[in-house]
């Protein structure tokens, strides 16, 4: 058994969605052959809870906006750390980052297959890794410079 053609449609429309808000390691699962509740998940993430709730808005807009769906279940919004859209044929995570690195929820579907998705989704895989290292750069001290409890007079 494999996803529907529905489900697929929306995965890719909440992919693109997820894309155009500049989420981070957008990927999808075909989990039909392991769950009965549902046909595919969509993971993705954002390094801040105030992207994390704009990733989820879009991707609610644009699937009711572009397929007529509406989520049967939203749950976690009120922290935006980690928001589940159920959508009974679909289920998608956005997750901050670091919930996605604790939680590791592709360790738990990587027998499954992945589904295809649009090349701006795609383009994402590795942009948490990328806006960390930049992140860490930025506020690593330059060599010989004082530390921030040496007064400079040591």
């Amino acid at each position: 058994m494999t996803a529907e053609d529905r489900s697929i449609e929306l995965i890719r429309t909440a992919a693109q969605a997820a894309a155009d808000k500049l989420a981070h390691d957008i990927i999808a699962y075909d989990v039909s052959d392991v769950l009965a509740i549902t046909d595919a998940f969509l993971l993705a993430s954002a390094p801040n809870d105030r992207q994390v709730k704009a990733i989820v808005d879009a991707i609610e807009e644009t699937l009711l906006k572009e397929q007529a769906a509406k989520p049967v279940r939203r749950e976690g919004e009120r922290d935006g750390r980690w928001v589940l859209l159920d959508y009974g044929d679909i289920v998608v995570h956005v997750q901050h980052a670091e919930e996605r690195v604790f939680y590791a929820l592709e360790r738990l579907w990587k027998d499954c297959p992945t589904l295809p998705l649009p090349a701006d989704a795609e383009a994402t895989r590795g942009k948490a890794r990328e806006y960390a290292e930049a992140h860490a750069e930025a506020v690593t001290p330059v060599a010989g410079a004082p530390d921030a409890g040496s007064s400079g007079n040591d």
